[in-house]
């Protein structure tokens, strides 16, 4: 979490340095691209995490909308059809994640190291080196998805219960507009066995 949180930081500063026409520039030296590269190393999980969600979150929305139009599927053919579906994702998650990988890797030192580069002094460097690679900071880090984990677990719970009636009536006006009969009671996205059966190894398969 954190990491992403400095990675976005990171990647503001890069796009106000290719908005700025004069920007109050910060003078180079060997010794500070030096200090940007390790910056750079240190956020690279951040890097290939922010590239992975780029894949994986609009498989993610093709999951759920094709649990839903599995609900017109014949019974009999529903099983297939979904195991179908999931192989076709976890095959289109493994392909490209590396892809997006590696073209944000060689993207980032033009420019997050760039933005780096032109905005931070050396000193400021040093002091954000020494921040990422403190014992605190690695602690927090390892401990974040624990963390986040819990409080998403905890708000899906406490927002169920208002979400889902809305989420069923909108689904319902889609349906409406679209000329299709609306959804049996619990057979929306957010409630119907048949999306979950479908979405759940779909999501597994996309998260390796």
């Amino acid at each position: 979490m954190m990491n992403k949180l400095i990675l976005t930081a990171l990647l503001s500063g890069a796009a106000m340095a290719h908005a700025q026409t004069t920007p109050a520039s910060s003078p180079s030296s060997p010794a500070k691209k030096e200090l940007v590269q390790k910056v750079l190393t240190l956020q690279q999980p951040g890097i290939e995490g922010l590239a992975r969600t780029l894949v994986e979150q609009p498989a993610a929305a093709m999951i759920q909308a094709a649990g839903r139009a599995l609900q017109q599927v014949p019974a009999d053919k529903r099983e297939a059809v979904g195991k179908s579906i999931e192989a076709d994702v976890k095959q289109y998650v493994e392909e490209t994640n590396p892809i997006v990988r590696e073209r944000a890797l060689k993207l980032a030192p033009s420019t997050i190291g760039a933005a780096m580069d032109e905005k931070f002094s050396e000193d400021e460097l040093k002091q954000l080196v020494a921040w990422l690679e403190s014992p605190v900071y690695r602690k927090y880090t390892q401990l974040s998805p624990e963390i986040q984990k819990g409080f998403t677990e905890k708000l899906v719970a406490e927002a169920r219960p208002t979400v889902e009636p809305k989420l069923q009536a909108l689904e319902n006006k889609v349906r409406t507009s679209l000329g299709v009969p609306a959804a049996a009671p619990g057979g929306s996205a957010a409630g119907g066995s048949a999306p979950a059966k479908a979405a759940t190894p779909a999501k597994k398969a996309a998260s390796k």
